[in-house]
């Protein structure tokens, strides 16, 4: 078993206490590494090492910030292969997505603020005998907490930014996918990161994840994940005045228009679907078509998802790997389930695979379209965040905002229609974030990353996120 360590103060160290988690490959169900098992004692450590470090570094040349972050991608470029290998046994995805979107992506969001450092511009106004400027400053030590389902790519998204922008960070991997933030520990040392610049705790959520939350030198608190978790996080700042984005779940639509291109949309809209399994919060389990072309176009989707292979993630044809864990893996089967109890026709999928050799007792489930089920049955509001889709069918575009906005949250959508004009209308319209249209997952990190309703505050990537790390204090200058 790998056995990994928290970064401290430029130091690989276990916890204090000695204690220990032990993390499964979830495509064989088989222990794959112990991490430390850290509690508010390391979290203190971890966050006094921040603070006593970010003098020097809010203070550096923008030059000097961005050289560091251009080292450490450089080096996550040089090692993607064990990066990959690592992400992929750590969370189930295949092999091949780690290789070509996560790990890359990793180093992509290391050298977009690397050059963000060296660019990022303030407002100033100047009237006659008058000039008044915004200065933005580093906040100080700031939590970076990681989801499970994108560790090493959403890690660097946050830890970027905030230390581009000036700030110290401490970042919390999830304790079920922690590999690939070991790592990332490792190759910060080996990039000269000055000692307490980035440090990484492992643990639990409710120990350590609740202790950095809760530290009252932590100026501010950038967390991806669930909705129940981000809800817990905003109460128990309730009052401290940290700083919070929070980037949370989502039951996001696509929707297709009987003008769309449906040869390139029947393949995009199962991408959007079932892309690591389904286990990413933008994909889009809510399929909207409209219903001159619904059972054209459920038929060819039922055909191409029947085509995806289940299998060994480790395995080039795979094209979805295993659920991230046991407990997931009983949580998407019992969705399942209740979509049959609630009235549900499952036109394919809609149970256990079970992969031979190595990764029989792993935890697999075969991409799974239901229809047949109203917009606002638990199936069609609740996040499932699996391999499981509903197709519904729309009259019209008023039908099809309706819909779409009909959930408690607001983080994605995708449309697809040739009307150009149809398309900004309901990109205009949908309770959203972010909108795709004729495409899905196409980021550019210049804009701004978020959602609304239950779908979290705040927005990520770009200068927002630049902003987010800083104050910003106005500045008037009369002569």
């Amino acid at each position: 078993m790998e056995r990994l360590h928290n970064l401290i103060g430029g130091q690989l160290v276990p916890a204090h206490s000695g204690r220990t988690l032990t993390t499964p490959e979830p495509a064989t169900g088989l222990p794959l590494a112990t991490l430390p098992d850290s509690d508010a004692v390391d979290v203190a450590a971890a966050v006094a090492a921040a603070k006593a470090a970010f003098g020097a570094w809010s203070t550096a040349p923008a030059e000097t910030r961005a050289r560091y972050l251009r080292r450490l991608a450089a080096l996550v470029e040089r090692d993607l292969e064990p990066l990959a290998l690592a992400e992929s046994r750590d969370s189930g995805k295949p092999l091949q997505l780690a290789r070509t979107v996560d790990i890359p992506r990793a180093r992509h969001n290391l050298e977009f603020f690397a050059d963000a450092a060296t660019q990022f511009a303030s407002e100033s106004h100047s009237v006659p005998g008058q000039v008044n400027y915004t200065l933005r400053q580093p906040l100080g030590p700031v939590a970076c907490i990681a989801p499970w389902n994108l560790p090493l790519y959403l890690l660097t998204w946050k830890l970027a930014p905030a230390l581009a922008a000036g700030c110290t960070v401490v970042a919390k991997p999830s304790e079920v996918t922690p590999w690939t933030a070991h790592l990332l520990g490792q190759l910060a040392v080996e990039a000269g990161l000055p000692p307490g610049v980035l440090n990484i705790v492992h643990g639990a959520g409710d120990t350590a994840g609740a202790a950095l939350v809760s530290h009252p030198d932590i100026k501010a608190v950038s967390f991806t994940g669930s909705t129940r978790v981000g809800a817990g996080i905003a109460a128990a700042t309730a009052g401290t005045w940290k700083k919070l984005s929070l980037e949370l779940g989502g039951k996001n639509a696509t929707i297709v228009f009987a003008d769309a291109d449906l040869d390139v949309a029947v393949n995009e809209v199962v991408r959007a679907a079932f892309a690591n399994q389904g286990q990413i919060c933008l994909c889009g389990s809510r399929i909207l078509v409209q219903s001159s072309i619904y059972a054209e176009f459920r038929a060819r989707l039922v055909a191409r998802t029947r085509a995806l292979r289940v299998g060994d993630p480790l395995e080039a044809g795979s094209d979805l790997g295993a659920l991230v864990s046991a407990a997931h893996f009983a949580k998407v089967v019992a969705c399942i389930d209740r979509a049959r109890a609630e009235g549900g026709n499952v036109l394919t999928g809609g149970a256990a695979v079970q992969v031979p050799g190595r990764c029989e007792g792993g935890w697999f489930v075969a991409p799974t379209l239901i229809d047949g089920l109203g917009p606002n049955c638990a199936t069609n509001q609740e996040e499932i965040f699996g391999p499981v889709a509903t197709l519904l069918p729309f009259d019209d575009e008023a039908d099809a905002i309706a819909q779409a906005n009909c959930t408690p949250y607001g983080l994605a959508a995708n449309v697809w229609t040739r009307d150009i004009g149809r398309a900004h209308r309901v990109a205009e319209r949908l309770q959203v974030g972010i909108v795709w249209l004729n495409c899905w997952m196409v980021r550019d990190l210049r804009t701004p990353f978020g959602g609304v309703k239950a779908s979290g505050v705040g927005r990520e990537g770009g200068w927002e996120a630049m902003r987010f790390f800083t104050d910003a204090k106005s500045v008037t200058l009369t002569y």
